[in-house]
């Protein structure tokens, strides 16, 4: 019978703070396009790096919704 069951690790029995973690995503997302306006000159190289940091975090929050609404990840 033992034999038949998958292997789990510890970790993955246990489910994390989804919500949690979008949420400091976005706020983390909005930090970093709010550094643009701070008090000294930002390049324009700095100012790739922030929005792209920016919009892969938005689109790993996005792209974990959808992928929960249609099902294709787990709701824990």
């Amino acid at each position: 019978m033992a034999e038949h069951e998958p292997v789990i690790a510890p970790d993955q029995k246990k489910p994390g703070h989804r919500k949690g973690g979008q949420i400091g995503a976005v706020v983390v997302a909005i930090s970093l396009v709010l550094m643009q306006f701070c008090n000294n000159e930002v390049t324009g190289v700095e100012r790739i790096w922030l929005n792209g940091l920016a919009a892969a975090l938005i689109l790993a929050v996005i792209g974990d919704a959808v992928l929960r609404r249609i099902g294709l990840r787990s709701s824990s």
